[in-house]
């Protein structure tokens, strides 16, 4: 998996129990040893390199950046060195240091593995090969009965035992068995949504409610650009996530600042002013166009660089007005994350969790406190959940509660198993967690698992093993359980985008896939969706039972929308991007993994969840930029 940016500096590393088991026990039953896992092993070294459609594992993890993450053009492009990387900016919102962490300790669980882990912001998640099932041909054909050489025997031994990994969903099998959100999400990014949506509730896989429709013509022009803000060297980075869309106004998060856009013609139309910079954003908005932020309540400065991230605001994004902005506790509390559901803003913190009435900003409830317990974030949309820790550091447990938005009443909860630190919230509805288990994941995406859970119950439905070098998903779910990507969840289904292998076309060809698995049963669907050679498929939201989906292009092509048929999966092309240098460049700069994506009705906005400076002289930088379609 891509690795998304690097928690500040002090921020405990994520982790929890055991690698991923194959077979999940009943829930509410004792946690059971893992299974050793399945699937044939052709005990090669080097191992040999199946066939097109299986995800290929990188040799050696890369490092993660030190800051924002640099962009590379698309595949096949020559890369040049990376220019250096500025550090995380102000407006990053810090996790105390809790007494007595020892970095790894936390990895190791106090009993067995095996119990029981939008528009969405590109943030917009173990794990079974993608399925692609061969049938070999018996010796002969039809009638067969013809002998066969030892030359041909071992020819037919090695397709076949390709083959079966390449239909190794089936051998890995990890587990036992209406309204898109106003698309106000965005793909990954630095801080912010989940790559996912508002998830109703599971149609059988049909594509009944979907809202975008393919355009006579999907190839688009750009619509504006706009400029990085600048930022004074001293400062070397800021945080600037946070991007939505309504009806009236593209609005993004700038420098202490949130400015809203004419949708089409990018002119500004309103500019709300912040007392310091942003720390944190959901991708949610309420019917009449709302949504929340957390930011500092001054621009840091040398003397202080920081004053804790303290200020909840609600914003009305078509009046460009700050409807009220609130602070909580002694101190005040310096808050993680913030999330919407109902008329509740709830927003979570290593302090605890407070909800504010999201009209007048008054605390409707907050959660009782002890020395072990506290609501350390939240999920919203369609339902609220809360992500609870309880237990010392070394012996953490994580319980995913279920609540009340109005009365904070905990309507279900599932125990996760112990000593799994964080978890990620993928969708509240159907509810479906992510974690790294024991911290095998390996490669800095937080997620090794999936939890599928029934949110009346409280009841693990299936665990979805996730091997980090098989799918591209990912979760920062150290300070933001909210901001998981690569992924979409709904129709019953868990949508996931694999990691880049070879392709089928000439030498150095990268492909990938968006698979699906069952959210009751854990197992592939046999469903897949090819990103075709040079492409990178990232889904970024349900479009009713449909999946809207990125394709991140090769260097010499635009990027493209696609909505994939959440039935039959067809894919179709709804925007298709210039092939411009100039545009591609732009483009370029602006991965999903680490950037914010919206598409709505032809439209699609992309935008930096970080501003620094230029890498070099006389370059010009983009904070945001909108593309439409004509039709």
């Amino acid at each position: 998996m891509t690795q998304p940016p690097p928690p500040p500096p002090h921020q405990p590393p994520q982790g929890g129990g055991f690698g991923p088991p194959q077979n999940q026990p009943p829930a509410n039953q004792p946690p059971q040893p893992p299974a050793p896992p399945s699937g044939p092993d052709l005990g090669k070294t080097p191992p040999q390199q199946p066939g097109y459609g299986y995800p290929q594992a990188p040799a050696t993890p890369p490092a993660p950046p030190a800051g924002p993450p640099p962009q590379q053009p698309g595949y096949g492009y020559p890369q040049a060195p990376p220019p250096p990387q500025p550090q995380p900016g102000y407006g990053y919102p810090g996790q105390p240091g809790q007494p007595g962490q020892q970095p790894g300790a936390y990895g190791q669980p106090t009993q067995p593995y095996g119990q029981p882990g939008q528009p969405g912001y590109g943030y917009q998640p173990g794990y079974q090969p993608p399925t692609m099932p061969v049938q070999p041909q018996a010796a002969g054909g039809p009638g067969g009965g013809r002998k066969i050489n030892a030359q041909v025997a071992i020819i037919v031994a090695a397709v076949v035992a390709i083959a079966l990994i390449i239909g190794g969903g089936v051998w890995y099998a990890g587990s036992s068995g209406k309204d898109d959100d106003k698309n106000t999400a965005s793909s990954s990014g630095g801080k912010g949504g989940d790559g996912g949506t508002d998830q109703k509730g599971g149609d059988g896989g049909k594509s009944s409610g979907a809202q975008e429709k393919a355009p006579a013509d999907p190839a688009s022009k750009v619509l504006f650009q706009v400029p990085m803000p600048a930022v004074s060297k001293e400062d070397n980075s800021v945080v600037v996530s946070g991007s939505w869309l309504t009806d009236k106004v593209y609005a993004k998060s700038g420098i202490a600042e949130i400015v809203g856009y004419d949708p089409a013609a990018g002119t500004k139309k309103w500019s709300i002013k912040l007392e310091g910079p942003v720390c944190a954003v959901t991708h949610h908005v309420t019917d009449d166009n709302k949504t929340v932020i957390v930011h500092q309540p001054a621009m840091p400065t040398k003397a202080e660089p920081a004053h804790g991230c303290t200020q909840v605001a609600v914003l009305d994004l078509d009046a460009g007005k700050k409807v009220w902005t609130k602070t909580a506790g002694e101190g005040p509390i310096s808050f993680d994350n913030v999330t919407i559901s109902g008329d509740t803003v709830a927003a979570g913190s290593t302090d605890g969790g407070v909800a504010f009435d999201i009209a007048k900003g008054d605390i409707l409830w907050s959660p009782k406190t002890t020395d072990t317990c506290y609501d350390a974030g939240y999920g919203g949309g369609e339902k609220l959940v809360a992500v609870r820790k309880c237990g010392t550091y070394d012996a953490r447990q994580l319980n995913i509660q279920t609540i009340d938005p109005k009365s904070g009443k905990v309507l279900s909860e599932y125990k996760m198993a112990k000593g799994i630190e964080y978890a990620g919230i993928v969708s509240t509805n159907p509810l479906v967690v992510a974690a790294d288990v024991g911290d095998s994941a390996g490669d800095g995406s937080g997620i090794s698992d999936f939890f599928s859970i029934d949110n009346k119950t409280g009841k693990l439905l299936t665990r979805i093993g996730a091997p980090g070098d098989q799918y591209a998903a990912r979760c920062d779910s150290i300070t933001q359980p909210e901001s998981c990507g690569g992924l979409a969840a709904g129709n019953g289904k868990l949508y996931i985008a694999t990691e880049e292998h070879e392709g089928s076309g000439e030498s150095y060809s990268q492909a990938n896939e968006v698979v699906a698995f069952d959210l009751t049963t854990g197992k592939q669907t046999g469903q897949r969706a090819d990103s075709g050679d040079d492409y990178t498929i990232t889904p970024l939201r349900m479009d009713g039972g449909n999946v809207i989906a990125y394709k991140r292009p090769p260097y010499d092509k635009g990027g493209q929308i696609v909505s994939i048929d959440g039935s039959t999966f067809k894919q179709t092309t709804l925007l298709e991007n210039p092939a411009t240098e100039a545009i591609r460049d732009v483009e370029s700069s602006m991965s999903p993994e680490y950037s914010e994506l919206i598409y709505a009705q032809g439209h699609l906005y992309m935008s930096q969840v970080y501003a620094s400076e230029p890498s070099s002289a006389g370059e010009k930088e983009y904070l945001a930029i909108g593309f439409g379609t004509s039709g």
